[in-house]
């Protein structure tokens, strides 16, 4: 295992390294500016198709699309992603969050783009796309040795990334909470997940649309609300919070009370890292979901999957952020959802209580969001007779997961991720082209009516 261990171990620093960050940046720069930052200018108009009735073939609405997306997103990155990110990098940390999710906004929108586009109807009559489809169908037209490599190459490491980042880490962060804060044991935790689990996704992606559809924009609000209510009773801090996160993002943070110091490096490389990690733009997966969506516009429902970024960065992240630097918690020496908890006990009675239900809800619907994903994947690599032996083991992993040491799995997950991203970026980049003429001529027809 030592031997595994440091040859991931290696591989990761190579994948997650600068190398990893600047193409993921890179990408998202060079769409930002084929687009004419359209995705930022365009986002209330994102907002208002959420309103319009569906229309078009597909499985599930494009808000249910959004919600399954959203399931997947926001979950513990929003939480332990962004203590550690300032943990490690400083208040400067939130500001290259932000940076990467306003491109990252035209990445996600690309890449829902492409998967509507390029969907296909499988023998059970399911719409199915996401990056596997558009390297084949897209970018394998043009190069068709290299769409014929990367398509199944991203489903490989999409359908193996699943069980860590989206299986067995969600269980465990949610056994580990639920057994510090309440005390329970993590196999009755795993136990628990395990069934409500199974029988969401037994359902298919009706079923799972219809449980995010209801459940995402509930934790959503109640997160942020109690994140507001805490910003609020500490207003007078907020201006000092802004100065720090603007200060230190260009300037080194000194080492005070329990916090180590960053430099601006640090606060570059986990910024951008976890703002990665928790919007997963550039990793594809969001595709997916956007790809069942009841629509046979790709540019309407690029202009609702870009809010998946927006919402999980700006919105959600922020608050979580914004939180541990008024109550000043960033400097006890603590990291990951246990700061996060300290910081809203500061303020709020059983203030770590709400934080571990809200690991809980985010964890759950990680799951349920992240099982839809690795399906589609090993259905494009084995066809549809994969579906259920997949589901079976899906939900067989909750409880391991729940109860092992993850460190290992975390590591490999992690790495997975990152090269789920290699040929998703290189599809894009081939793609993006073709993303801003459909774009352009959208525009241009609904500007002469």
């Amino acid at each position: 295992m030592e031997t595994a261990t440091s040859i991931v171990s290696y591989v990761n620093g190579i994948v997650w390294g600068p190398p990893m960050l600047v193409l993921l940046a890179a990408t998202g720069l060079f769409l930002t500016f084929g687009l004419r930052f359209m995705t930022i200018a365009k986002i209330p108009y994102g907002f208002g198709l959420l309103k319009e009735k569906p229309e078009g073939s597909g499985d599930i609405s494009p808000f249910q699309a959004l919600m399954t997306a959203l399931s997947a997103t926001v979950g513990i990155g929003n939480i332990a992603g962004v203590a550690t990110a300032i943990f490690l990098g400083g208040p400067g940390a939130l500001f290259y969050m932000w940076l990467i999710a306003l491109v990252g906004m035209a990445t996600k929108y690309s890449e829902a783009v492409c998967a509507v586009h390029f969907r296909e109807v499988d023998e059970n009559g399911r719409h199915v796309g996401g990056p596997m489809y558009y390297l084949k169908n897209g970018v394998g037209k043009k190069f068709p040795l290299l769409g014929a490599i990367l398509a199944p190459l991203f489903a490989i490491f999409a359908a193996a990334a699943g069980f860590g980042i989206g299986n067995g880490t969600q269980a465990n962060s949610v056994a580990a909470a639920m057994e510090a804060s309440f005390s329970i044991p993590p196999m009755v935790t795993g136990i628990v997940i395990a069934v409500v689990v199974g029988f969401v996704i037994i359902g298919g992606i009706k079923r799972i649309g219809d449980v995010a559809g209801a459940l995402v924009p509930f934790m959503i609000v109640l997160y942020v609300a109690s994140c507001l209510t805490i910003l609020f009773i500490n207003a007078d801090a907020l201006p000092a919070a802004f100065g720090l996160i603007f200060t230190h993002a260009f300037e080194p943070a000194a080492a005070a009370g329990g916090f180590t110091g960053a430099g601006v490096a640090a606060a570059i490389q986990f910024g951008v890292a976890r703002g990665i990690f928790s919007n997963e733009a550039g990793l594809g997966s969001a595709a997916i979901a956007h790809a069942a969506a009841r629509s046979n516009d790709p540019i309407k429902q690029g202009n609702i999957a870009m809010l998946g970024t927006f919402i999980d960065t700006i919105i959600v992240c922020s608050m979580t952020g914004l939180v541990i630097l008024t109550t000043g918690a960033w400097m006890s020496g603590l990291t990951g959802a246990e700061l996060t908890g300290a910081a809203f006990a500061e303020v709020l009675p059983q203030g770590d209580k709400i934080v571990a239900v809200a690991v809980a809800i985010f964890a759950f619907t990680t799951i349920i969001g992240w099982s839809y994903y690795g399906e589609r994947s090993v259905e494009y690599l084995f066809g549809v007779r994969a579906i259920a032996p997949y589901r079976v083991l899906w939900v067989l992993a909750i409880p391991v997961g729940a109860t092992i040491d993850l460190g290992f799995i975390w590591l490999l997950a992690d790495t997975l991720n990152a090269m789920m991203a290699i040929p998703n970026l290189i599809g894009l980049l081939i793609l993006g082209p073709m993303v801003f003429r459909m774009t352009k001529e959208y525009w241009a027809a609904k500007k002469n009516g």
